[in-house]
């Protein structure tokens, strides 16, 4: 993104916004930390302060047939924007399975910070990135290790 673009793609918001959810709060919060060099994040004033509740968890028969309610999930979500002198304020938006509220909170500041035009080169390398990759490796990891324990099945037809 330019530095003249006023606001990201809804597809690259997506994308970050994901790596944000799944990311632990321990990992983010240093994350943060380390792309603002240490510096005190800016203020902000919240629309929606961290809260916890249930969402209802769909799923479809055979993956892709009859939706059908599989049942509860814990989520947390907040939302803030942060404190301009003048002009375009951000919103920052988070939502992430769990009960962490101080995770919701860091969620949604990176994502205010990231729609800051003179923010996001250095958020998007520093932060998006590294944890985008090590989520990356975990999936592989995981599907990987899942793949060891694959048994293949088959049955032999016999002759009469």
């Amino acid at each position: 993104m330019s530095a003249s673009s006023a606001l990201p793609s809804s597809a690259m918001r997506r994308a970050w916004m994901a790596v944000l959810a799944h990311t632990p709060c321990a990992e983010l919060e240093a994350a943060l930390s380390q792309a603002l060099h240490g510096a005190t994040p800016p203020e902000f004033d919240w629309l929606r302060p961290p809260e916890t509740g249930l969402a209802m968890v769909r799923g479809r028969i055979g993956g892709s047939g009859d939706a059908f309610n599989l049942g509860e999930a814990t989520v947390t979500r907040a939302t803030l924007r942060l404190r301009q002198p003048a002009g375009h304020a951000p919103v920052g938006v988070a939502c992430h399975l769990g009960r962490d509220r101080r995770r919701a909170e860091l969620a949604a500041l990176a994502d205010a910070l990231l729609q800051l035009p003179e923010q996001h080169a250095n958020l998007h390398g520093h932060l998006i990135e590294p944890l985008s990759i090590r989520l990356a490796e975990q999936r592989a990891a995981r599907r990987h290790e899942a793949a060891s324990t694959r048994v293949e099945f088959f049955t032999m037809v016999r002759g009469d």
